[in-house]
């Protein structure tokens, strides 16, 4: 009889721990916190991020969360060459929060910890389509970036140009102003850093096309989607401009030594005309020297059908280690929540608000007339799929993919290789990776 009480006493305790352990995990989603309650929770985070560039600043907004939340500690890992580090990083324990790299979005569930719905979410915050999948949102995102490309005003205002180019011919006019009337390098690549040339992959949805489905709907069943559409439109048009500016001796002397930190003055203080670069770089360049007040933001110069779009979208968004404790994961989402609501991140790094009741900072004001477009979410059963033709056709677009990039201009220099011929490269693996994963041609 003891042996027998002894047994259901261990199975009534073995399922009473089951029952904790499962209430523990309870989580609340996204929009059921409430920042300021649960203030007295301890927990330490490690969060593993992007911005090398403004430690002190983030070490700030850790300085006012603490006020709420005394027995938290945050260390930041700041890491440079992200997006490659990350990847790895992400299948170890060795984080709490992170900047979400380019991972196979049927594979958020086994890294980050669900934070609702995603219409529920969408209700109330901006990009939530980012890291979706079957319904459930997996990252917050830091800011949102509008596409577009940074100049000195002075420097174009100096070289005769008056008017914010629209098509690619005027770009590449504006360079060649700048190019005969100033000493200022008129189009930066940033070759030598390598990780920058991937804001070229951004332009070729919205900002090229002024469709919301181009990028994970159309460019999936596309044939042959670096062909010329004859009228200055699509990622044909985006890739030639970089290759034209380079072919027309339109960027430094030597692409090969470009210098990502020393170039943030450079254009602040007039060396440099313009840089193409995501609204989040518009802060840095603008906070590098004495000229602050020269630095603009200018849509990307693509007309489609007499307007012009800018593709807008989430920078890395905020992930939360499924594998870490209650603690740390609570603790994580209150953080999230600080920086998203509270703290104006978003704001003071030039972003897009990610809370749709947030505030639009002034550099957008040349974006006066042009319509944002925030890429639609991928079919249901195809949300894997760009990643699949990505990997297939190693063209990785908007995932690393940046040394293709480097090679447009690399090509351009020597003069080795002719633009149209490059793209019928990219055309041939990209249709023989859909012929590969079986995908119908529309």
């Amino acid at each position: 009889m003891k042996k027998i009480l002894s047994l259901v006493l261990a199975l009534c305790l073995t399922l009473g721990m089951a029952s904790f352990a499962a209430a523990e995990e309870a989580l609340p989603t996204f929009d059921q916190l409430v920042y300021g309650e649960n203030a007295d929770i301890t927990a330490s985070i490690l969060f593993a991020y992007h911005r090398t560039d403004i430690p002190e600043k983030l070490n700030g907004y850790v300085d006012e969360f603490r006020k709420t939340y005394p027995n938290v500690t945050i260390e930041y890992d700041l890491i440079t060459d992200y997006a490659e580090n990350a990847l790895n990083r992400v299948k170890t324990a060795d984080w709490t929060i992170m900047g979400i790299p380019a991972v196979d979005k049927d594979e958020l569930s086994g890294f980050f910890v669900p934070l609702g719905a995603t219409d529920v979410l969408s209700e109330k915050y901006a990009f939530m389509d980012a890291w979706n999948f079957d319904g459930v949102t997996y990252g917050m995102p830091s800011t949102g970036n509008a596409q577009g490309i940074v100049y000195n005003k002075a420097v174009f205002a100096k070289a005769g140009v008056t008017e914010i180019p629209k098509t690619p011919d005027e770009f590449i006019a504006a360079l060649k102003a700048i190019k005969a009337n100033t000493d200022a390098i008129p189009l930066y690549t940033n070759y030598a850093a390598n990780w920058t040339m991937g804001a070229w992959d951004a332009y070729i949805g919205g900002s090229a096309t002024g469709d919301a489905n181009y990028m994970n709907n159309v460019l999936l069943h596309k044939a042959n989607p670096f062909s010329d559409n004859g009228d200055g439109t699509g990622p044909y048009a985006v890739y030639k401009i970089l290759y034209d500016a380079v072919k027309e001796g339109l960027i430094e002397e030597d692409y090969t030594t470009t210098d990502w930190e020393g170039c943030k003055g450079m254009i602040n203080n007039g060396q440099i005309g313009c840089m193409v670069l995501g609204s989040w770089a518009f802060t840095q360049m603008r906070d590098a020297g004495e000229h602050g007040d020269d630095i603009g933001y200018m849509s990307f110069p693509i007309t489609v059908n007499g307007k012009q779009y800018a593709s807008a979208g989430a920078d890395y968004s905020f992930g939360v280690n499924v594998k870490a404790t209650y603690e740390q994961k609570l603790a994580s989402l209150y953080y999230i929540k600080f920086l998203t609501e509270q703290s104006g991140f978003a704001y003071s790094e030039g972003g897009l608000p990610i809370d749709k009741t947030g505030e639009y900072p002034a550099l957008y004001e040349a974006f006066n007339g042009i319509e944002f477009v925030a890429d639609a979410p991928a079919a249901e059963g195809e949300e894997a799929l760009f990643n699949e033709l990505n990997a297939e056709s190693e063209l990785a677009i908007n995932a690393g993919g940046n040394t293709k990039i480097q090679k447009i201009i690399e090509h351009a220099f020597n003069g080795d290789k002719e633009f149209d011929d490059i793209m019928a490269e990219w055309n041939e693996a990209w249709t023989a990776a859909q012929e590969a994963l079986n995908v119908e041609i529309r």
